[in-house]
């Protein structure tokens, strides 16, 4: 689609109430079986953020803040006035941006193990530098399971290769200074009153359970939910229970 100059690939799939979601810097895969799980109930409808993905990066976007504009307008092209809203890591960060901005089109809120605030010391990361590591420390602070979930570039073609580092690339000028977050979003979370779920998998060490907790209180209403065996992407490493968790959630009254 094209949305704000922006040549936009979006998976749409299923029926339903609609499901926006978010994907993580490793993309979206529509053959994941979390993806096969959410369509088989929702309409799901899954945007690969600008620069990730087979979507453009226009010279004048460099933020998740912009990035959270560009999905509100494709929203308004799909005619999706409300929808549920799911953002794992980089994807939770632009999530809390547009929720901060159009609460009112937002009936529920799902952040994975989101980044986006920073809640810590200022002397401090809250988020490791996964760009000073080598990729073998960065797979043990995502997983609960490095081996089981460790990429073979053997095994990928070439597209899938160029897509990965294209996906690296842009995670690093959105994320890059400030350090993933954006000073200002923390003082606008009080505008997301809809309810909240943040959940963490429960190996995940690039997102704390203390950090976690500091994020859930800027959310008038936010609870957590933590996903056994799971590192920084439960909807990869554990997608059942992951599935089981945010429905439970959405389908709540």
């Amino acid at each position: 689609m094209r949305i704000a100059g922006i040549d936009l690939e979006v998976h749409d799939q299923g029926k339903g109430e609609p499901l926006l979601f978010l994907h993580s810097a490793q993309g979206f895969d529509s053959r994941h079986e979390i993806s096969t799980m959410l369509a088989a109930r929702r309409r799901l409808v899954a945007p690969s953020h600008p620069g990730f993905g087979k979507s453009s990066l226009p010279d004048w976007l460099d933020s998740a803040d912009d990035v959270a504009y560009v999905y509100l307008e494709l929203m308004d092209a799909l005619k999706l006035p409300t929808a549920d809203l799911v953002g794992c890591s980089i994807g939770g960060w632009i999530a809390a941006e547009m929720a901060s901005k159009a609460p009112e089109r937002f009936r529920k809120l799902v952040l994975v193990g989101p980044v986006g605030v920073k809640t810590g010391p200022l002397d401090k990361l809250d988020i490791p530098d996964i760009f000073a590591m080598p990729q073998d420390k960065v797979d043990e602070l995502l997983f609960a399971d490095p081996a089981k979930m460790k990429m073979d570039p053997s095994k990928m073609t070439d597209d899938e290769i160029a897509v990965r580092v294209r996906n690296r690339e842009t995670l690093a000028l959105l994320a890059w200074e400030p350090w993933m977050h954006n000073p200002k979003l923390r003082h606008r979370l009080q505008r997301a009153a809809m309810p909240v779920l943040l959940m963490r998998g429960e190996k995940d060490g690039l997102v704390s359970g203390a950090y976690l907790e500091r994020y859930a209180q800027l959310f008038p209403h936010a609870n957590i939910r933590t996903i056994a065996g799971a590192g920084h992407a439960p909807q990869a490493e554990q997608p059942k229970a992951f599935a089981e968790a945010l429905f439970a959630f959405l389908e709540a009254k």
